[in-house]
Parts: structure tokens; C-alpha cells; sequence
């Protein structure tokens, strides 16, 4: 995102040298006026220095200001989500180099013009009919052709982040995120055992309550903790050194709530219980279920109900009862990794979640819901109420916010560039107007000369594309880690993203050319 910031700055200072320059040139005639009137050089400069210096000044502070309005809209926007931006503080320090940057630029191509006209005698300038001359025009031509081309390179990336947006919401994690209430409940005294059964008991019983469970390592939540595991019945090896999966503690009716599929076997049970430290009654040997991908890295071609499991943090060898379908728990952008779910009777966790499967809106019942927990101990803490979507929506949040912030960078930097553009053609025309004239004179249609306006404005689109090109390859390579099904060198966007600039590009040509093609010949040679 520095790196975007940091292209949209050059292409706003590339844009206000580009257009004072313009500016300047066409004034050169007028400071060959003041020069033969008896104006020193020292006075002309510093009257220019002046106005550059204010218009950047100005052009600065309005910056400055909306840059912090902005920080506190994304932090508002975002900063829940995006960790990062909580600690990000407006620098001064950053401030004042963009403004000496600003300012320099202005001030540069604010004096060239002017010390260029007066190298050239009072006569000589006077005597001049073109407005601006060939070296003149390709040097604002070069500046609209690296302003396209920094366009083509934030353009390309913001399609390349759309796409992602767009795969991410097609994407089916294998269980269902919609009307599915979620919130930490903490229980810090009383029975554990009984406080759960009583919660999942009083939450079910609710009008519009389809289904509830505890557990412990929501999806997309990053809660889980890691473990090593391979078949009871295979040569013992290191667990250490296998591969950890993610590990999970559920209530029975985790799975339906959540609409995973049980594709073998059983769920875990109420009867699966047995931690006498914790309060739970019963004794039943641990119990395990495991997804397809675990099931396919230790039962290979194996049926793996009933077999047992081996851990590499706990003596006990959990007998596999059932086998669920594969999901996207950790990340949406990462394929399905191995699981396994023990029961929470017997594997408590202080910290869970309560997922409730609601029939209508889940935000309606969010306080019910509050509410019945607490009438079984008013201590519970309860946090995070959010529903499965919400934290769906939250874990692509550095995804969503990244494609929002570089639209916003590519539309200004393509408004910047067709506003260079429409400055550079505008020039042509006026330095034109002599030769656009004759044209006209000698039988030139109007189609003419739109078609003579229209392809020099599309060239330098087509020059600034081709080497923008070869930068919307590179940024694309920088945002390869944000992207989801799709490459970072992307034709289709790459060409989508040249097509739809070069459509505005050609609107901001229409404009000069239209007006190039009502000059009246006897009027403009009479100026001449």
C-alpha cells in the first residue's frame, strides 16, 4: 500500500508540473512583454516563485487535511479488523517531506518557463506565433505518458484484488456461516459441567433457536491449538517431527449446527464424558473424531472407525467414532488441512464458543440469548457477539481492505491522468492553431481534424499502456500474498484494466479535439 500511495503522490506531482508547465509556456509571450517594459529578471522569477509556492502551499495543507480525515474514516472503517491500523499515527515528519516535494515540483516547472523565455531575446519571443513549441509539447507528452503508465500499474491491481474479493465470496468452506450466532461465554466460577449442559439446555428451548453447541476453535477465528498425531498401529516415529494439525473440542451438536456432513460414524456424544477434575461424571475412554484429510494421511485405503490414535502431548489413544466432511476452518484462502475434534465433555476448554443455528435474523436474538446465559450465572463472561458471517466477512478484512484502498488510489490517479491528458491536448491545440487553421483552409473536414487530435491523444495512451505494462507486472508480483485464485500475472485483468483507460482516455480527448475542430480558419490566421 506504500508503494501505491507513493505512485498516485507522483502521479499528482507529475500532473501539477505538467499543467504549470503548460501554464507557463503559454505565458511566455507575456513575460517577453514585461522584460521589454523594463522588468528585471529577479522580479519576474520571484513573482512566479510566488504564485508556484502558493498553489502548492495550498494544494499541501488541503492534502495534509484530508489525509488525517481519512486515517480517522479507516481506522473507523477498519481498525477492529485490521490490527495494524490501530497503531498507525499521523507522522508530521512523513507530512513535511511530501510538502517539500510538492512544492519543489511546483516550483520547478513554474520557473522553467519563465527562465527559458527570458534566455530568449524580448523580439524573439514576441515575435513568436506558436504558443509552444516542439520540445515543449514532448516533454509534457513524456509527462502523460508516465502518468499512464503509473495508472495501468494501480489500475491492474486493484483488478487483480477485485477478482479476489469476487472468489472469496464464491468460495463454500463446508459449513454454513449464514444465521449462526456467535459469542465467547467464560465461565470464571461455579460447575463447569453444569453450567454448559444448562446453557446449551435453555438456549435450545428459545422460540427461533434451531440448534446450539459449545466449542473450542471456531472457524476463521485462528482458535484452535496444534498437535501432532499418527496411527496407533503404525511403527512409532517422532511425533515431533510430523506435520501439527488443528485441534478442536466440540458438544454433540456442533456438526448439525454448522451443517458440516458426518460422511462415517457418529458425532461425539453426551455420553462421552468422563473428567472427574472438572466436575463431568462418566469414565469413557476418549473418543476422536477425524475430518477426510486426517483420515486419508493415517488410514490410507483403511476403513478408521475404531482405530486409535496416537498423541504426541498425551498418553491416552483416543478411538476414532466418526469421520466429518473437509472444511476451510483456518483461513477461506487455504484448502482443507487435516482436523480432529475430541468432545468437550471430555476435553474442556475454559474458553468457548457458543454457536446458536437461528431460523431468522440472528442480531434479534443476540440479547435473549445474552440474557439466558446469564440467568444461570451472572458472572459468565460474555464477549465477541458477532454471527458466523460477520466473521467470515472479518477474516478477508486485510483482502477487502486492500481492494477498497487501491481503487481508491486508482480512480484518483486515473482522474489525474485525464486531466494531464485533456492539459497536454488542450496545449497541442492552442500551439496548433495556426497549422489547424490551413488545414481547414485548404478543404480539411471536421472529421479530420477530430481524427488528427483524437490519434495524437491516443498515441500517448497506447505508448503509456505498453510501458505500463511491464510496472502492473511487478505490482501485481508485490500483492501475489493477498491474491486467491488468481495469478499475479493475469492477462485478462491486465487488458481489462488497459481497455477501461483507454475508454476514459479517449473522452478526455474528445474534448480538445472537438474544439480544435470548430476553429474558423479566417479568425485564427487573422490572430496569427
Amino acid at each position: 500500500m506504500v508503494a501505491s500511495a507513493v505512485l498516485v503522490f507522483l502521479i499528482a506531482c507529475s500532473n501539477v508540473s505538467g499543467l504549470l508547465l503548460a501554464r507557463g509556456l503559454q505565458r511566455q509571450q507575456e513575460y517577453a512583454i514585461r522584460s521589454a517594459l523594463g522588468a528585471q529578471p529577479s522580479r519576474i522569477l520571484r513573482g512566479i516563485f510566488t504564485e508556484s509556492l502558493l498553489l502548492a502551499s495550498c494544494g499541501a495543507v488541503c492534502g495534509a487535511a484530508l489525509a488525517a480525515l481519512l486515517l480517522i474514516i479507516l481506522k473507523n472503517i477498519d481498525g477492529h479488523v485490521i490490527l495494524p491500523m490501530n497503531a498507525v499515527a499521523y507522522r508530521w515528519s512523513f507530512a513535511w517531506i511530501c510538502l517539500g516535494m510538492a512544492v519543489l515540483a511546483a516550483v520547478l516547472a513554474g520557473l522553467l518557463p519563465a527562465v527559458r523565455a527570458m534566455r530568449r531575446s524580448p523580439a524573439t519571443a514576441l515575435a513568436t506565433t506558436t504558443r509552444t513549441g516542439r520540445g515543449e509539447r514532448r516533454l509534457l507528452r513524456a509527462i502523460t505518458v508516465v502518468q499512464t503508465a503509473l495508472t495501468l500499474a494501480l489500475l491492474s491491481g486493484a483488478g487483480l484484488l477485485i477478482r479476489t474479493a469476487l472468489n472469496l465470496a464464491r468460495v463454500q468452506p463446508g459449513y454454513r456461516t449464514e444465521n449462526i450466532l456467535a459469542m465467547n461465554a467464560t465461565l470464571v466460577k461455579g460447575n463447569w459441567f453444569d453450567f454448559h449442559v444448562q446453557a446449551l439446555q435453555r438456549v435450545e428451548a428459545l422460540p427461533g433457536v434451531a440448534s446450539a453447541a459449545f466449542v473450542w476453535g471456531l472457524p476463521l477465528t485462528g482458535n484452535s491449538w496444534m498437535g501432532a498425531v499418527q496411527a496407533a498401529d503404525e511403527p512409532e516415529k517422532p511425533l515431533k517431527d510430523r506435520e501439527p494439525i488443528s485441534i478442536r473440542a466440540v458438544t454433540p451438536d456442533y456438526f448439525e449446527t454448522l451443517g458440516m456432513t458426518i460422511v462415517a460414524g457418529r458425532g461425539v456424544r453426551i455420553a462421552d464424558a468422563g473428567n472427574s477434575a472438572e466436575g463431568i461424571p462418566g469414565n469413557s475412554p476418549l473418543v476422536a473424531v477425524i475430518n477426510q484429510s486426517l483420515a486419508n494421511a493415517c488410514f490410507p485405503g483403511r476403513d478408521p472407525l475404531g482405530k486409535r490414535l496416537r498423541l504426541s502431548w498425551r498418553p491416552e489413544q483416543p478411538e476414532v467414532v466418526g469421520v466429518v466432511s473437509d472444511t476451510r476452518t483456518d483461513h477461506l484462502t487455504q484448502q482443507a488441512r487435516s482436523e480432529l475434534y475430541f468432545s468437550m465433555w471430555q476435553v474442556p476448554a475454559w474458553v468457548a464458543h457458543l454457536v446458536v443455528r437461528i431460523k431468522g435474523d440472528p442480531h434479534q436474538l443476540a440479547a435473549t440469548v445474552q440474557r439466558e446465559i446469564r440467568s444461570i450465572e451472572p458472572a459468565v463472561a460474555i464477549e465477541h457477539v458477532k454471527t458466523l458471517d460477520e466473521i467470515r466477512q472479518d477474516s478477508v478484512a486485510i483482502q477487502t481492505f486492500t481492494m477498497r484502498l487501491l481503487v481508491g488510489f486508482s480512480l484518483g490517479a486515473g482522474v489525474l491522468a485525464l486531466v494531464g491528458l485533456y492539459g497536454v491536448l488542450s496545449v497541442t491545440v492552442g500551439a496548433r492553431r495556426k497549422e489547424i487553421a490551413i488545414r481547414s483552409a485548404v478543404g480539411a473536414q471536421r472529421h479530420d481534424i477530430l481524427r488528427l487530435i483524437l490519434g495524437d491523444g491516443m498515441r500517448l495512451i497506447a505508448l503509456g499502456l505498453f510501458l505500463g505494462t511491464g510496472v502492473a507486472l511487478l505490482s501485481g508480483k508485490l500483492l501475489s500474498s493477498l491474491l486467491f485464485e488468481v495469478r499475479p500475472v493475469d492477462p485478462a485483468t491486465l487488458i481489462g484494466a488497459a481497455l477501461l483507460f483507454a475508454t476514459a482516455g479517449l473522452v478526455a480527448c474528445w474534448l480538445p479535439a472537438r474544439r480544435a475542430s470548430r476553429v474558423d480558419p479566417t479568425e485564427a490566421l487573422r490572430y496569427e
